[in-house]
């Protein structure tokens, strides 16, 4: 046992909330050698234990990493705060689960960004680890720095700390990135960096591009630094997803974790083109595994956990196209094992009426749907092609077979949103419990969960204002003064986070200094809500001279340079600009899965990706 370990075991795991996020051991996790392999990487996910290893993306990643030769993958997560102050009292550098390795000592450190409230969680991951902050301040004997996930695609407010950005499909480029790191073992920091930029589609290092700026403080010129780096980088994407790696040996946790089940990826992408979704943008184009894949991958990840929920997951479940014949398979399987089939939430159309029984299996779990807009106006605006009249029979099915809760997500401030668009959205919960009533005579529970709009780069609403913190406070006192009834319960996101993450969402590299003093101020896991704390923010953007107005609530002309323009997630600017001419028409666009192609880029049968091929 090494001493790291004994200090961790026998001196800070006795005094903490919950050992079992910091001992590592776990069934089907992975412990190499350290002295027998050629490269180390740290897997870091910066948020709690349970949150990471609800991941699928985290159990992909460090099952292929592993897989290579020479190669030892292990995980860190972010120390919980009772954990930070014991760690940082006794000189406790951040550690990995595999070994007790301090994190410093790692080759690649890879940072998992899924949402914008984590990048404090990232700098103070950082300094517990011994590794300079910034990654101009870095020698030789520092980790690589890198990070991917959806954050990636809008980069720039973390620019500052991040070595290399891995862009789109990690599948695509970690394997190639590694294999050329080992070949660069010894080489200087620098010529590893321009080495894996130059020979790997999808690497995006902030330190080869210099950014300048109007005195409006909108940004002039993204400009590169040498003649062979890219003026665009391009998102690496896999094209075979039946095929691709799947971690069919997933790591079962000691402690409770969010998602504590079997998660297969059913699809990839989503066709629905939904305006206000990054997701379903940049992940474009739509991919599919096949039932016989699926069926043998819920097998085997059921014979290697023992777990007995197996959720199946895709943006828009209800489109993949064998859904009823995969769910009718996975009955016939694991019914008689008691094991639950679940699903995320569903999107609202003529197929949601035959869904229902397929999960009335072990146990019924409430229905998951995920309207966003109550009015047919504003379902036009999104393009959510969606029939509330759909979503009513498919709940009145559910109820008839036993179902007792329905959810239901929405979200607010959308442009040009009306009071009639925010009191609809009341009327359809009153009317889903009350379908119940018909079925035995009793009002159903319905959850209601709220969300603000946030503008998302890549997406039609990239150059919208969004809604100031008074407006979105208003909505939600809108909302609970209209509920008066017990079996609604709603759940409003909180408003200054919803606006901290638009900041974030859209902002450019000069938010790394707000980054940077928020985390001196004592900002950590700001996605939790008793952790969160708005003030420190308001004081981090005053101390460093920041406008918060600025990067929120102001309208970005078509014209503009935007922090992101340099990073390319395959859809032209010309596809997004229609669409959000179209938004404001209140214009539908078909689903390209059965309608016609909009030319977005992104797939071999756009017009505009055949030109760029």
């Amino acid at each position: 046992m090494n001493n790291l370990r004994t200090v961790v075991t026998e001196q800070l795991l006795p005094h903490v909330e919950m050992p079992g996020r910091y001992i590592g051991g776990e069934w089907n996790s992975i412990v190499k050698d350290p002295a027998k392999t050629r490269l180390a990487v740290a897997l870091a996910f910066p948020d709690a234990y349970e949150i990471g290893m609800s991941h699928l993306g985290l159990q992909l990643l460090y099952g292929l990493v592993n897989s290579i030769d020479d190669v030892a993958c292990e995980r860190v997560f972010a120390p919980w705060p009772d954990m930070e102050s014991l760690m940082r009292d006794r000189n406790v550098p951040l550690f990995s689960l595999e070994n007790f390795r301090p994190v410093g000592d790692f080759d690649v450190v890879g940072f998992s960004l899924q949402y914008e409230m984590s990048y404090t969680n990232v700098l103070n991951m950082l300094d517990l680890a011994g590794i300079p902050l910034l990654s101009r301040d870095r020698g030789d004997g520092d980790p690589i720095v890198i990070a991917g996930g959806p954050g990636a695609l809008s980069p720039e407010p973390i620019a500052d700390f991040i070595d290399i950005f891995l862009l789109g499909d990690g599948e695509e480029t970690i394997v190639r990135l590694l294999e050329r790191l080992k070949e660069l073992k010894d080489a200087p920091r620098k010529e590893k960096i321009h080495s894996l930029v130059k020979d790997i589609r999808g690497l995006y290092a902030p330190c080869l591009y210099d950014v300048s700026y109007y005195p409006d403080g909108t940004i002039k010129e993204i400009r590169p630094t040498a003649p062979w780096v890219p003026a665009t980088v391009h998102t690496a994407t896999v094209t075979d997803l039946n095929n691709a790696y799947f971690p069919e040996k997933p790591i079962v946790p000691f402690v409770k974790t969010i998602h504590d089940r079997v998660t297969l990826e059913v699809m990839r992408g989503c066709t629905q083109g939904c305006r206000f979704c990054q997701a379903g943008m940049i992940r474009r184009p739509t991919r599919v595994r096949t039932v016989k894949t699926l069926l043998r991958q819920a097998e085997s990840c059921y014979r290697n956990t023992g777990q007995d929920e197996i959720s199946l997951a895709a943006l828009s479940i209800s489109d993949y196209p064998w859904l009823e014949e995969l769910l009718s398979e996975l009955q016939g399987k694991f019914d008689s094992r008691k094991v639950n089939i679940s699903l995320p939430s569903l999107r609202v159309s003529d197929v949601l009426e035959r869904i229902p029984p397929f999960l009335n299996t072990v146990r019924k779990s409430s229905l998951t749907l995920a309207p966003e807009a109550a009015t047919p106006e504003m379902k036009k605006r999104i393009n959510k092609d969606i029939n509330n009249n759909d979503l009513y029979k498919g709940v009145k099915k559910a109820y008839e077979l036993g179902w007792r809760m329905v959810k239901l997500y929405f979200m607010v401030g959308f442009p040009e949103e009306r009071d009639e668009d925010i009191d609809a959205i009341v009327e359809l919960a009153y009317n889903v419990s009350n379908i119940k009533k018909e079925v035995d005579g009793s009002p159903a529970q319905v959850n209601l969960t709220v969300a603000p709009f946030v503008p998302k780069a890549h997406t039609p609403f990239q150059w919208e204002p969004m809604v100031s913190l008074e407006k979105i406070r208003n909505i939600k006192e809108r909302l609970r003064n209209k509920i008066r009834h017990r079996r609604i319960r709603l759940k409003f996101h909180n408003p200054e986070r919803s606006v901290l993450e638009g900041i974030m969402a859209r902002g450019d590299r000069r938010l790394g200094n707000v980054i940077h003093r928020a985390w001196e101020l004592g900002c950590r896991f700001d996605s939790w809500e008793d952790h969160f704390d708005f003030p420190r923010w308001q004081a981090a953007f005053k101390d460093v001279g920041s406008n918060m107005e600025f990067y929120l609530t102001r309208r970005r002309g078509s014209e503009e340079v935007l922090p992101w323009d340099h990073i390319s997630a395959g859809l032209t600017n010309g596809f997004l600009i229609d669409e959000k001419s179209k938004s404001a028409q209140g214009v539908l666009t078909e689903d390209c899965f059965d309608g016609d192609c909009p030319d977005c880029g992104a797939c071999p049968r756009s017009h505009s990706y055949q030109e760029a091929v």
